[in-house]
């Protein structure tokens, strides 16, 4: 009887401690889930953008070569013009009556050498008959000498009256685009003037200037060298004030030999061909310089959070227990993701879910992969 109540107790007790070990486990949880990543190496091409001023492959001065008023202006601002079109015109009057009086002072210029050449052959004639001494003779020579330079001084002035009267006609010395135009009817033109009529933009191409960092000058300094750093200059890009990006690329044409200690910068100026004459000088855009990076470490930026402006990423160790770890990146970003310079190697497992909520330093993980996360969050929503 003593036997059957000891087994009942053993068995009871058995029952109890097996019960207490099941609710033990029951508290076990397993780590959660979260995406990750092995980091590894790949080559990038990122722009660099620096802002930009757009001129023209000439910008001239329109300015007046003679005094007067304008009586008209025949463009306006903004209009296409070619070499040799008249876009402003000063009284004529004045210019015109010089011109006639010129004209006039060469014609008698021109009968007093005729008349001295007569006067000359003649007394040659006579000299040689003996009729009249070598000196009559050559005061006739020195007579008709003078009558042609005074008639080459005619034909001087008339030719200066003529330029004046065809300087009253301002042409445009180039295909371009008027820029803003200073002058209005009535206004006095001259050549003193300070400010110009207007400008005249020769823009069949066009030249982004603007200024590349010391960091910048060295990536291509240091693969071209100083004398042949065009050569390794690659083909830009423009980004229009609409944020558009400009059909045509650029190609680098000068870039300064010395550098601003101001601002620790170069002058640089690319050439864009304007076909359809979209770009005038003036305008501001931004030139847009690929540069490829080799071995670059890639990670995602909501893999990433920020203290103190210190970036932060969870890195899981050899137990997959999140470990923060500090790092650097360039300025600029590859399809949502950090370039990595300084805090990850190759290899290094990154979590890239949770970051800055749910995931905290020192906590146990399970990884999986970033597939894996979106078809568990599909199931869900299905649900």
């Amino acid at each position: 009887m003593k036997f059957k109540n000891l087994f009942k107790a053993a068995l009871a007790l058995s029952i109890v401690v097996g019960a207490s070990a099941c609710k033990d486990e029951a508290k076990v949880q397993t780590p959660p889930e979260y995406a990750t990543i092995t980091i590894k190496e790949d080559s990038v091409t990122v722009k660099h953008s620096f802002p930009a001023t757009i001129c023209g492959n000439s910008d001239t001065e329109i300015r007046s070569n003679v005094s007067g008023f304008i009586v008209k202006i025949n463009v306006s601002e903004g209009d296409i013009v070619k070499k040799g079109d008249v876009l402003f015109e000063v009284d004529h009057d004045v210019y015109q009556s010089q011109y006639n009086t010129s004209l006039a002072q060469l014609h008698v210029a021109e009968t007093k050498v005729k008349t001295a050449r007569l006067t000359a052959q003649n007394k040659a004639n006579l000299a040689q008959k003996g009729i009249i001494s070598d000196y009559e003779k050559k005061l006739a020579d020195n007579s008709l000498a003078q009558a042609e330079a005074e008639m080459e001084q005619a034909r001087a002035m008339l030719e200066n009256a003529r330029t004046n009267l065809d300087y009253t006609y301002i042409k445009s010395p180039s295909n371009g685009v008027v820029g803003n135009i200073s002058a209005s009817l009535g206004n006095l033109a001259s050549p003193s003037t300070a400010e110009p009529l207007t400008i005249i933009s020769e823009i069949n191409r066009v030249y982004a200037n603007f200024s590349i960092d010391e960091k910048y000058m060295l990536f291509y300094t240091q693969r071209g060298g100083v004398n042949d750093i065009l050569k390794y200059m690659p083909k830009v890009e423009l980004k229009l004030a609409t944020g558009d990006i400009y059909d045509e690329k650029g190609v680098v044409e000068t870039i300064s030999g010395v550098m601003d200690s101001r601002t620790g910068s170069a002058k640089m100026s690319v050439m864009f061909e304007n076909p359809k004459l979209l770009l005038r000088s003036g305008n501001t855009a931004s030139v847009l310089i690929p540069k490829t990076i080799n071995n670059a470490l890639l990670v995602p930026q909501t893999a990433t959070y920020e203290l103190q402006d210190k970036k932060f990423v969870y890195v899981l160790n050899d137990s997959n227990v999140t470990v923060n770890r500090q790092i650097e990146v360039e300025p600029l970003t590859f399809d949502q993701q950090y370039i990595v310079t300084k805090g990850l190697k190759v290899g290094d497992k990154v979590v890239i879910e949770g970051v800055g909520s749910s995931v905290k330093n020192n906590m146990k993980v399970t990884p999986i992969t970033k597939e894996q996360s979106e078809a568990k969050l599909n199931a869900i929503t299905k649900k």
